[in-house]
């Protein structure tokens, strides 16, 4: 299995027989080097999105197209993304859905989730998660969110291993509260942050993850190499 960091948000998770495009924002993310938005797609199967804020979902319809796959999502979402032309799979949280080999299931998530990258804002459901099971492990996507109580069950009940875990501040929960959580909740052996160091206001570094997480295999992503599990 590979995990390789898009920049963000942005993850390509090579998994069982599926290679999945998380939140792929690639035009206009600063973190995302120009030009090699090929690369980070290429053999794509699928796309996942989880709510519809622009620096998540603004490219998922053209990445989709462009490459003849669906994007599965929460089920509003999915409405208005397959207006556009693009093909789609709408799910709901509790749902759990087969993408060639790798079983991903929608959790919940505490931020919003009106369409905010179009004229005025729209509404696209509501914000959420994702645990993907594939290959011996489970990944916990926690798609932007504070800490919230629903972490209990979920960790207890998915027991994920690796979490992908919003930790920037300012629009979500911050290196200190990720940290808290992770231990509360969870018995990660792998932690990766994401949704920091893309702009001044965000968390630039997760040493204070690193830090409030002893024992634990705390990886700081580099855009576009792969980390293997």
């Amino acid at each position: 299995m590979r995990i390789t960091w898009l920049g963000h948000s942005g993850f390509r998770i090579e998994i069982e027989g599926a290679v999945l495009l998380v939140d792929p924002w690639l035009t206009g993310n600063p973190m995302f080097p120009e030009g090699r938005a090929a690369e980070a797609t290429r053999g794509a199967t699928h796309v996942l999105v989880t709510h519809g804020h622009g620096d998540h979902a603004s490219n998922a319809v053209a990445i989709a197209k462009r490459a003849g796959i669906k994007i599965a999502c929460i089920h509003e979402l999915s409405e208005v993304l397959g207006a556009e032309g693009a093909g789609t799979i709408g799910f709901g949280k509790g749902g759990t859905i087969d993408l060639a080999g790798a079983r991903v299931t929608m959790v919940n998530a505490c931020h919003s989730a009106s369409i905010d990258f179009k004229d005025g804002l729209g509404h696209a459901g509501s914000e959420a998660g994702f645990m993907i099971a594939g290959e011996g492990h489970t990944i916990y996507v926690t798609g932007d969110t504070t800490v919230m109580a629903d972490m209990e069950w979920m960790g207890e009940y998915f027991a994920p291993d690796i979490g992908i875990l919003c930790a920037g501040g300012h629009y979500t929960m911050d290196m200190k509260m990720a940290a808290w959580a992770a231990r509360k909740y969870f018995a990660f052996r792998t932690v990766i942050p994401c949704h920091y160091r893309t702009f001044p206001l965000l968390a630039q570094s997760a040493e204070e993850l690193r830090a409030g997480l002893p024992g634990v295999t705390v990886i700081e992503p580099e855009v576009l190499e792969p980390i293997t599990v």
